[in-house]
């Protein structure tokens, strides 16, 4: 027997070892989990995981000889820990040669990027390899500590839950099967590595004879935990946001983000962040624009602010500050042909004059700055302004305020706004183009050249302006100022805001969506409902193909977020003669109570955070619009992690039990396998091959003497294999042959053997062999 096992060693004993070592193994685990996370968020999320299987497989390569190297340190505690000093410095040159790399033409360094939500940034090979090599590093050599050298289950446990906590800082789902192979690997690793000692009432088991029973366990608790009902909880988030302070870091990465803010890929409507943004009093939901952007480009599928966007057409000291007109630019005209009655009948307007419009209710909203609850020290640099805002009645902010000519209110000078600070506006209700009268003067308006008209109205109103009237109201000097701001900058609009990259394919699919409309307000409603009606799908886990922009998502994939119906809307609007801008805000829907400030009842989070087109319909002014389908969102993909626990609980069940039976069926079908075999084997080969068989059954180490594994076997059942034993040593030792009669009672001792543990193990209640 002693010669047998000194043939089982050598160097395939070592690689099989230490390549099936579940520590190794384990360590791999937590890198790829971790990988996954820093993935290229562009590609599917089937490309990351194979992205995260290559960082894998380097764990493993990497660490196998890491290993080594700590198991020589063991032996050679100063020349080994020299060893490590050495390691350290080349994976700490290794980890800063990279950072530089990724630094370049990078617009943040490596620390912000960590820190930042990988959702919200740009992929960066090279970041994303120093932090494998400096978390690798860290990963195998505490978890090769805390198991081969030092058991110590606590640290173990804050190990197991670092990939759960960078998951968990981002609001960002763990794939389910990450979850369910960390917790059994972790319970397995534990179990394995226990340190007990015998004593009066505790029996060692050794580790060949308990794997199956702890890989039992293993998959009944993942099947459990998984699919047993977990409580559906909604929980007001104001309390832990409180609980943040991060001025610093916050500032910081107001500071260093500041680049991506003239820019807009979308990337933060598919973003799992979630935190509050506003508290907010209003009578219903509001679009809340914070941000326009003029310039698309289809190579980097990204849109780009402008002089339009950013130049200041008003600006004051604190508030209040005027934002638009009651019914935008209806208004001017409308004046315009009270004050001249050449000017109503040169545009046929008498009729309006005498019988006025249909003028929208004036609302009032308030909004509370949320950044400083949740530990900021600074707020946005843009103010949350609704839908047809008329005028900021009230801010906070003591010093300059100035309005973009995107609509925008801006803190001014490259400064934010508090993190307190409070916003009230008076708003004009969403239902000037309900009234169909109103439509019908925006039609008549659109009959006439609309340059012509704007000057005409300009020259009225300017003249009017400069007279002493007592009749002149500050309801009037709102008007004019609106449509004075909005007269310098029509050319603008034209110039910059009908550009859709001459795509012939963009420019026929508007000219077929708005065949037969008269006027512009229908063609915007025309387009809006395109994607209604034409399979457009929302999809927040749709990852889009480099090279992937509008012109794809309008004739290929027609899947999307807001950002893609968005855009698709402004560049069909403008390839259909309509100016159009992309603008970013939010959508405030969330009515909810008992929030921060007593008095709000809406609350606003970056989960509202909305893409959407406003395009400028002649005879009114600006106008949103909402081409984005919500009402059927793609939720089978990804859906609630409760759901796809529950889902992986039944499948791992289901291997479970397969597993189970397995082990009840296994022992049965490698002894007939074994006596099938047999009859195949030569004599000699069958008397060796009986012998291991029988230690194998009965859990007799192979260090034991054939007499030994005699008196083992007739001691466990009573079964004597005497002569299976001689002719063993006859063979093995006094190299005789064997013939085929002695051959036939060493399988006979065998099945006798077999049969009497099976039946032992029974009458114990064991049946597991």
């Amino acid at each position: 027997m002693n010669e047998i096992k000194k043939t089982k060693s050598g160097l395939r004993s070592f690689l099989l070892r230490t390549l099936l070592d579940p520590v190794l193994w384990y360590t791999v685990l937590i890198m790829v989990s971790l990988m996954f996370h820093y993935r290229d968020r562009v590609n599917e999320d089937s490309q990351g995981y194979f992205f995260a299987a290559k960082w894998g497989v380097a764990a493993y390569i990497v660490g196998w000889l890491l290993f080594r190297i700590f198991d020589y340190m063991q032996k050679h505690h100063i020349i080994g820990f020299g060893i490590y000093g050495a390691l350290m410095a080349l994976f700490g040159f290794g980890v800063r040669a990279s950072i530089d790399k990724g630094a370049e033409e990078y617009p943040i360094s490596w620390l912000l990027w960590f820190l930042t939500p990988q959702d919200s940034v740009e992929y960066n090979s090279w970041y994303t390899l120093g932090f494998f090599i400096l978390f690798f590093l860290f990963m195998a050599s505490v978890i090769y500590y805390f198991t081969h050298v030092r058991y110590r289950i606590f640290m173990n446990f804050l190990i197991f839950i670092i990939p759960f906590a960078i998951y968990g800082k981002e609001y960002e789902k763990m794939p389910t099967l990450f979850i369910i192979f960390l917790a059994v690997g972790y319970i397995l690793l534990m179990v394995y590595y226990r340190q007990l000692k015998d004593n009066e009432t505790t029996e060692f088991v050794g580790r060949n004879r308990s794997w199956k029973v702890i890989a039992a366990y293993a998959m009944a608790f993942a099947a459990l935990a998984a699919i047993c009902p977990k409580p559906k909880i909604t929980a007001n988030r104001t309390y832990l946001e409180t609980l943040i302070n991060a001025d610093k870091l916050t500032d910081r990465l107001d500071a260093m983000l500041n680049v991506f803010r003239n820019t807009s890929s979308g990337q933060q409507f598919r973003s799992s962040q979630v935190w509050g943004v506003y508290n907010a009093v209003a009578d219903g939901p509001l679009r809340l624009k914070t941000e326009t952007f003029t310039t698309y480009s289809f190579e980097k599928d990204e849109w780009h602010t402008e002089l339009v966007d950013r130049s200041y057409s008003d600006n004051t000291e604190g508030s209040p500050i005027d934002v638009g007109s009651r019914m935008g630019l209806a208004d001017a005209f409308l004046e315009a042909a009270r004050l001249d009655s050449s000017f109503a009948d040169k545009y046929g307007l008498e009729e309006y004059v005498e019988k006025g419009l249909n003028v929208p209710e004036l609302k009032h909203a308030k909004f509370y700055s949320m950044a400083g609850i949740i530990g900021a020290s600074k707020g946005g640099d843009t103010a949350p302004v609704p839908q047809f805002a008329v005028k900021m009645t009230e801010c906070t902010r003591k010093g300059f305020i100035g309005r973009l000519r995107g609509g925008v209110i801006d803190a001014g000078n490259n400064k934010s706004f508090s993190s307190t600070e409070r916003f009230e506006f008076d708003y004009s209700d969403d239902t000037f183009f309900e009234s169909s009268y109103n439509r019908d003067f925006i039609e008549q308006i659109n009959r006439a050249d609309y340059e012509t008209l704007l000057n005409d109205t300009k020259d009225i109103l300017d003249w009017y302006s400069q007279e002493d009237s007592p009749e002149k109201s500050e309801e009037f000097d709102q008007i004019y100022k609106y449509f004075a701001s909005e007269y310098v900058v029509y050319e603008e609009y034209r110039a910059a805001l009908l550009d859709y990259g001459g795509k012939q394919r963009i420019k026929e699919l508007a000219d077929q969506i708005t065949a037969g409309c008269e006027t512009e307000y229908e063609k915007a409603f025309r387009l809006e409902q395109y994607f209604y009606n034409n399979d457009y799908i929302y999809d927040l886990s749709y990852k889009k193909k480099k090279g992937e922009n509008a012109e794809n998502f309008l004739f290929d994939t027609h899947t999307g977020v807001c950002y893609e119906y968005a855009t698709a809307m402004v560049l069909l609007a403008r390839a259909a003669g309509i100016p159009a801008r992309y603008c970013e805000g939010y959508n405030m829907t969330n009515r909810e109570s008992d929030l921060t400030f007593a008095d709000a009842n809406y609350y606003v989070t970056t989960q509202d955070a909305h893409g959407f087109p406003e395009l400028y319909i002649k005879g009114y002014g600006w106008v949103s619009f909402e081409p984005t389908i919500t009402d059927e969102v793609i939720t089978t993909k990804d859906g609630s992690a409760t759901e796809m626990l529950s889902r992986a609980g039944l499948v791992i069940l289901l291997i479970g039990l397969l597993a189970v039976l397995f082990l009840f069926v296994y022992p049965w079908l490698t002894h007939k396998i074994f006596v099938f075999r047999s009859k195949k084997r030569s004599p000699k080969e069958l008397v060796m091959a009986v012998m291991h068989r029988i230690c194998k059954v009965y859990d007799i180490e192979d260090v034991n003497t054939s007499r030994e594994v005699c008196g083992l076997v007739h001691e466990a059942t009573g079964v004597d294999i005497e002569e299976t034993a001689m002719l063993f040593d006859k063979s093995v030792y006094g190299e005789k042959p064997i013939n085929e009669n002695e051959k036939q009672r060493a399988l006979e001792d065998y099945i006798r053997a077999y049969e009497a543990f099976r039946e032992s193990r029974k009458r114990k209640g064991i049946t597991n062999r």
